[in-house]
């Protein structure tokens, strides 16, 4: 499935990721915040005192120790060593295999995002999951087949929205989206998901660490040809790609591969329109809804 469903999680390779059809569960997730928990109040810490001290934020730390974020493993190294856990965290984090709302080959990317300093998306299908509204996203949801269930779809709303906080919990990352004119004059959900979509990119597009461009819809060269793409770079200054399927996900550490990827992104920057132009057209289109 595609971003509108959060499908990832790669092999470490450059092949095909397996499917992701088998329900999710928080149950390890509360389980591991629980474990943290416990050894914070044991070591007498607020989590506003535990926050700093594993450098992490306050909202950050409230979110794992509810079940409601996976734990990235630097927070479980320095949590281990802040609270002297006698490798009881460590323990927990080993059994973090499920990730609710979030598809089985999706959680080794959606772990990467969390921590990365610059993250690019390119998307002809969907409007990325990190920019979509709940209006639009459900919509999304609402139009998958097998059709979800009213808890699934609940789930992965709930994985989308917490993603979603990146973009402003991260202000020093770097975020760069280019988006096909063509996913707004689809008018997925109607007009009012759509006008409020457009309102949403325009809030985003004034954030300082997101660029956002369009690629308009008649464009004689487009470098984007084979299809939606992702690319991250590490803590480390390490780059990796990720492109996806219908069912399944391609993760990419090959650096020849990555750097083919970073070829054509490099140049569908300059055929999209300029940051500005982007904006000014989003401004039309609203004005049109």
């Amino acid at each position: 499935m595609t971003d509108g469903t959060d499908g990832t999680g790669g092999t470490g390779g450059a092949g095909p990721c397996p499917t992701g059809g088998e329900p999710e569960t928080s149950d390890s997730l509360k389980a591991f915040g629980e474990v943290v928990k416990a050894f914070r109040k044991r070591a007498r810490l607020t989590q506003e005192q535990f926050a700093p001290k594993v450098r992490y934020s306050v909202p950050t730390v409230a979110s794992i120790e509810q079940g409601r974020r996976f734990p990235p493993p630097d927070f479980v190294d320095r949590a281990e060593d802040v609270l002297d856990a006698f490798g009881a965290i460590r323990g927990a984090a080993k059994h973090l295999s499920r990730r609710p709302g979030l598809a089985s080959w999706f959680r080794q990317w959606a772990k990467l995002e969390e921590e990365a300093i610059s993250l690019y998306t390119y998307e002809c299908r969907l409007v990325p999951g990190l920019v979509q509204t709940e209006p639009y996203a459900r919509t999304v949801f609402v139009n998958q087949l097998p059709l979800l269930g009213d808890e699934k779809i609940e789930a992965q709303w709930a994985a989308r929205a917490e993603r979603q906080r990146l973009l402003r919990e991260r202000p020093n990352t770097a975020y760069s989206f280019i988006l096909e004119e063509q996913l707004l004059l689809r008018g997925m959900g109607g007009p009012e998901v759509t006008r409020g979509l457009i309102e949403h990119l325009l809030e985003i597009a004034e954030l300082r660490n997101v660029e956002l461009q369009i690629m308009p819809l008649l464009r004689e060269n487009h470098a984007g040809l084979h299809g939606p793409m992702r690319l991250l770079e590490t803590p480390q200054n390490k780059w990796l790609g990720y492109c996806e399927g219908q069912e399944s996900g391609q993760f990419i550490s090959d650096s020849k591969v990555v750097s083919t990827l970073h070829m054509r992104y490099a140049r569908m920057r300059s055929q999209a329109l300029t940051l500005e132009d982007s904006v000014g057209l989003l401004q039309r289109m609203r004005g049109a809804q």
